[in-house]
Formats: structure tokens, C-alpha cells, sequence
């Protein structure tokens, strides 16, 4: 299902955090799980879906998702915990 998203990734520890935007939430995380896309992501092991936000227009997400990596790392994981306190893995919630 196509929808412009922004989402948030840790590895097991919680030690990394990456954020990116997508139109297609599933298909990316996925991508990130099986190590297919090359970067951040597969280097620090970050395949955890612990946060994110759909939206009706990509230009919003983007927007978004360009705030987000400009905030402190506090309030990245303020943000996270208010949703999802034990950052848990998402990703079966959003299959």
C-alpha cells in the first residue's frame, strides 16, 4: 500500500537511530530487514521499525522527516517512547 511515511529505525541495542521518509512503509522496512539497501542502515545492523507517522501528502512527510534530523537525540527517543515505551519492533503491526 502506497502512503507517504516517515519512520524511525534502531538495531537491537537502541544505540543508533535513522530516519527516513517512503511511500511505501512496508516494502522499505522490509528492504532495511533483509540488509537489500546499502548505508547506514545495514553497516549499524538498524532493521527495528520503532516509530512512525503516515501521511496524505509526500511534501509533509519530507518536511517532516527533515525536522526529525535536526532534533536532539533526546527528543528523537522522547518521540519514540510516548508511542512505543519499550521500543518494540513495529514492523508486524504495519504487515
Amino acid at each position: 500500500m502506497k502512503q507517504p511515511a516517515i519512520y524511525i529505525l534502531s538495531n537491537k541495542s537502541n544505540s543508533v537511530l535513522y530516519i527516513g521518509v517512503t511511500s511505501n512503509l512496508v516494502q522499505r522496512v522490509f528492504e532495511h530487514k533483509n540488509k537489500m539497501l546499502e548505508g547506514f542502515t545495514k553497516k549499524y545492523n538498524a532493521t527495528k521499525l520503532v516509530y512512525f507517522e503516515q501521511y496524505e501528502d509526500m511534501y509533509d512527510a519530507i518536511l517532516r522527516e527533515k525536522r526529525l534530523k535536526q532534533w536532539k537525540r533526546a527528543w528523537k527517543e522522547n518521540l519514540i517512547n510516548e508511542s512505543n515505551p519499550n521500543w518494540i519492533d513495529l514492523y508486524d503491526d504495519i504487515t
